[in-house]
């Protein structure tokens, strides 16, 4: 085959165009610091290297909503300790209001004590995070959870939704409880009963201190109802569920036995009873399962019955006993509800911690695998730099070579 001068020279000029091409390729990898300047370079590690971002942007914003998340059950956390600590002084108050040494006056002002605690705890309940969300309002995050009316009595006006925020790829935690949940019911593990007394009684006696004899027993978890009448007392018992339809009884009626102290309840409870019931007289032992356990209209009864006389007055001597008695069974529901939620915000926290541990481990595998896809190796790319520039200077001077070729100068 016949090689025309023309093809030498457009023979050389492809081999100088073609190493000038890859030395340009090694001076923008050095300059960028990037194997793949071009998806073209390495289509494959190209796709791979899109994968892999997209995993760790992914990873990142989790860790920034852990972070978020993490902020959001703190602040829930010291909250909930003041709250504590309030229901602590609650209960230190509550038995001191037990000593029965004291006056009229002094009781009075307990219960003034006792207000000043109750817009303490209403001033907590309507806590909010710095940025005008209320923290326990479920999610209407901008709506006041509780309201005092003009006549003083506080409603729940929230709503029981949790706000949920991804910390995982297949995990979401809630950031916020409901104040419904802390002020106003009893935790569900709670077994504990409510004692009562009617208003309108007008004997002595002094209702407290429900138990459980036999975990298994028949009526455990219902209410029960004890109702006095005749002279001597005698009782009737009755059972009934949460929706006040009847289970069992009436039992009855009994003569009264003003002696004990303890009163057996069909089906496996017990309580304390002591004093002299009058006709009529009536009496109600609650599970505290729902039951309505809202903690300010407890303060608001107590400090009522607190302010109220009873010097003199056996009656009203009697009724403060059952108030404060129904107080504090009140009170221990809250105070467990709210340790009930402080065990799992911890657990919350900790899981978190957890997650932040395995998704730091995450990035940085991300990265690891993004440096070995896109990262270039200066001392390669140095040697390779090297050769390229010896391959176009080699080329050049190739084509220098074939520039001084000519038929007319071969034979001189």
């Amino acid at each position: 085959m016949r090689i025309s001068t023309n093809q030498f020279y457009q023979s050389g000029i492809n081999a100088i165009g073609k190493q000038q091409t890859q030395l340009l390729q090694v001076y923008q990898q050095i300059s960028s610091g990037r194997r793949m300047v071009t998806p073209a370079d390495d289509p494959l590690a190209a796709a791979q290297a899109i994968n892999v971002s997209q995993s760790k942007s992914l990873n990142e914003r989790l860790a920034d909503n852990r972070v978020v998340a993490s902020q959001n059950l703190a602040l829930e956390e010291n909250t909930l300790n003041a709250v504590t600590d309030l229901m602590v002084e609650i209960k230190t108050r509550l038995t001191e209001a037990g000593n029965g040494t004291m006056s009229d006056a002094d009781r009075e002002t307990l219960a003034s004590v006792f207000s000043n605690l109750k817009e303490n705890m209403l001033a907590l309940a309507n806590a909010t995070d710095g940025n005008g969300q209320y923290l326990f309002s479920g999610y209407q995050g901008t709506r006041v959870p509780f309201n005092a009316s003009s006549s003083g009595q506080v409603q729940w006006q929230g709503d029981q939704g949790k706000r949920l925020v991804q910390i995982d790829q297949t995990r979401q935690v809630s950031t916020a409880d409901d104040g419904k949940t802390l002020f106003m019911t009893a935790s569900p593990g709670d077994r504990t009963y409510i004692t009562s007394a009617a208003s309108a009684n007008r004997g002595t006696a002094h209702i407290a201190d429900a138990v459980i004899t036999d975990p298994n027993g028949a009526n455990v978890g219902m209410d029960f109802v004890i109702e006095f009448a005749g002279e001597p007392a005698q009782h009737t018992i009755t059972v009934f569920n949460k929706a006040g339809e009847l289970v069992d009884g009436p039992f009855g009626p009994t003569a009264y036995d003003a002696g004990a102290t303890r009163l057996t309840l069909p089906g496996g409870m017990e309580v304390q009873l002591a004093g002299d019931p009058a006709d009529g007289d009536r009496f109600e032992v609650r599970s505290v399962q729902g039951e309505d356990v809202n903690i300010f209209d407890t303060l608001d009864k107590l400090a009522a019955a607190l302010a109220t006389p009873t010097s003199g007055d056996p009656v009203a001597a009697a009724n403060l006993r059952n108030v404060m008695s129904e107080s504090s069974a009140r009170i221990n529901a809250n105070y467990n509800a709210v340790l009930t939620v402080r065990s799992s915000l911890g657990a919350r926290l900790s899981e978190i911690e957890m997650l932040d541990a395995s998704g730091e481990q995450r990035g940085l595998g991300y990265a690891s695998e993004l440096s070995r896809l896109q990262d270039l190796d200066l001392y390669t790319s140095t040697m390779n730099l090297e050769m390229r520039r010896s391959g176009l200077e080699a080329a050049s001077l190739a084509f220098k070579k074939i520039q001084s070729l000519s038929m007319f100068l071969i034979n001189r």
